[in-house]
């Protein structure tokens, strides 16, 4: 993937401040000073590819020089995942991002974005399950549902199951990967098939704040990690626009980290969010073993209104006629499941207790 390394050595240039415009130094990008921060090595760079038959994420290799290159990503400094590569069927970079995908040996057929597994055929079932079903299944027939990001169509597919929605909005930036979805991943894809899902290829921001006041139910954002143009996904502004699009009582589901890499940006999040929402805020989490240490979490809150028990489903899937078969059978979540997603390690409930007993007042 040379346009991966391309940009990774284009990342050290403007990290070494010796990338410049006619003279004049450029603006260091975000993933770049993150990068900077965390991994001060000059070799450090932001983007990874497929070497030797096996993708790593982020990777180690030689340098045309023969000197080692260290790719690391700013989001998991210091580690590596790394997949055995049978055959790589697709490589392109779209308007915004590399995007790759090849056939493992373990997890069958492979999303990449920038270098960063997005979804693996073995275990997306874990991701798009618990955050499509964790918010629908804790309101009353839900009707009007926005999915931001989610461009695999994974998560529509799984909103497709809940029979009382009547309207379904995906705002998805990058057109290639709708259609590398459909091509690759059309177990997936197929929730772009749903008569009730309305495409919007743009900027969801932009989508947002020309949204109706309490157009939605519920949100569903699944957006990239925080790093360069989506550092603004995790923000105030954001949370806000969210907010304003829900109505009373309304839910969003956010993908909000790794509580094992991520406590901080958990904790910045959780805490943006409680001075945004006006109901109740929560983390929960699930096991995705190709994600950077094999767990993601999602953050849900609702707005001021009918009070929300994300712990306790009161639209139970199993209630819902046909919903654990439709499409294809339910492959991870359940009622106990959504219910155990919200018990916290101790170690992260001591990081999040200040931040619930100063909210007690707002119903959490």
């Amino acid at each position: 993937m040379e346009g991966g390394a391309e940009r990774g050595l284009e990342c050290q240039k403007i990290m070494d401040g010796k990338a410049n415009n006619n003279g004049v130094n450029k603006e260091i990008p975000s993933c770049c000073l993150k990068a900077r921060a965390s991994v001060p090595e000059s070799d450090a760079q932001c983007h990874s590819t497929v070497v030797s038959g096996w993708f790593s994420e982020p990777r180690s290799s030689s340098g045309k020089t023969g000197k080692q290159l260290y790719y690391n990503n700013p989001m998991w400094p210091g580690e590596a995942h790394s997949i055995k590569v049978e055959d790589i069927l697709f490589q392109e970079k779209s308007l915004y991002q590399e995007v790759l995908v090849f056939q493992s040996s373990n997890y069958g057929k492979v999303l990449v974005l920038d270098g960063i597994v997005q979804l693996t055929e073995k275990d997306e079932c874990a991701y798009q399950e618990m955050i499509a079903h964790l918010p629908l299944c804790s309101i009353v027939s839900p009707k009007n549902v926005l999915v931001v990001g989610g461009g695999d169509g994974g998560v529509l597919r799984e909103i497709s199951r809940h029979t009382s929605v009547e309207h379904i909005d995906i705002c998805e930036i990058d057109e290639m990967v709708i259609d590398v979805s459909k091509k690759f991943f059309p177990e997936l894809a197929l929730g772009f098939e749903d008569p009730r899902v309305n495409l919007h290829v743009g900027d969801a921001v932009e989508f947002l704040r020309n949204s109706p006041k309490g157009k939605y139910d519920a949100i569903i954002v699944d957006s990239s990690d925080p790093v360069g143009p989506a550092q603004e996904l995790v923000e105030k502004p954001f949370f806000e626009t969210l907010a304003r699009a829900l109505r009373p009582g309304g839910v969003l589901c956010n993908m909000a980290e790794s509580m094992w890499l991520h406590t901080h940006l958990i904790e910045d999040m959780m805490s943006i969010c409680r001075e945004t929402f006006k109901g109740s805020v929560h983390y929960a989490w699930t096991s995705v073993p190709t994600y950077p240490s094999g767990v993601i979490g999602f953050l849900l809150c609702s707005t001021e209104g009918p009070p929300v028990d994300f712990l306790n489903p009161i639209n139970p899937i199993e209630k819902i006629e046909g919903a654990t078969q439709h499409r294809r059978e339910l492959r991870f979540y359940n009622s106990e499941v959504h219910t155990a997603a919200f018990v916290l390690p101790s170690f992260l409930k001591q990081k999040v207790s200040s931040l619930r007993d100063s909210a007690s007042t707002n119903g959490v």
